[in-house]
This record gives structure tokens, sequence and C-alpha cells, in this order.
């Protein structure tokens, strides 16, 4: 897809999210409770391209960190090898802020961590703000 669209066969900016989802009735294998979102269920944390292609995608109990939950879904896209090999941006919201995750992003995965923070909104309109 990535060279069909005239671009690098490895991408060199992935995004990072995650979604609270509640399980079935009967689901008890990972399962938790989400604090934040008060969801008791499961969590995916979903890896892609800036194409949207999906790199990894990690399904966990929903009680799970979004840092430690990226964490492990950044273990696996490492895995990838030759597909990855040109990463070298990883984008987040701020649920995964913080430097002690900013540090292993860069020590374990050799990557640079930005943090987009979604603009305000008031009234309808959308407020962009500048550092």
């Amino acid at each position: 897809m990535r060279v069909a669209s005239a671009r690098e066969p490895s991408a060199s900016e992935a995004i990072i999210d995650s979604q609270s989802v509640k399980s079935a009735t009967l689901v008890t294998q990972a399962v938790g409770y989400d604090t934040g979102k008060e969801v008791k269920g499961r969590k995916r944390f979903l890896t892609v391209d800036t194409l949207g292609l999906v790199l990894r995608v990690l399904v966990t109990a929903a009680s799970m960190g979004e840092r430690e939950g990226g964490k492990q879904v950044l273990k696996k896209v490492k895995q990838m090898g030759t597909a990855v090999s040109r990463l070298n941006l990883v984008w987040v919201d701020s649920g995964f802020d913080g430097e002690p995750f900013m540090h292993w992003v860069m020590d374990f995965c050799r990557w640079i961590l930005q943090v987009v923070i979604r603009p305000k909104q008031r009234k309808g309109f959308v407020l962009l703000l500048k550092r």
C-alpha cells in the first residue's frame, strides 16, 4: 500500500492511541476497569503509520495504563525490523505524556516522542493555541 501511494516501504512516523471498550457479558479474561473513562472491559492500543495503515494492535485489560500499554505495543513495533527501519517519530496524545515514558522510548526504541494536545473548543469554534 505504501509503495502504491508513492511512499517509501517503511514509515518514518507513527501514531499511538488507545481505546477502552466494554466487554461482552460472559467475557472474563483480560477484563479490567478504566477509572478515567469509567469502563469495565478491555483496552486496545493501536499503532498506525501516517497513512493510517496498522502497524500493531495490543489488547489488554482496561485497567492497564497508557504508558505501560504504550511500552508493550512499541516493543512489538520495534520487533518488526526492516518494516519500521525508517521510523524515527511517534505521535501520542497527552495520556502517554511523561518524562519516564519519553526517555524509555528514546533509550529502548531510539525514536522521538511527540505529544500532540487537542485544541480547546469554545462555542463550536476551534481555538488553535501556539506554544
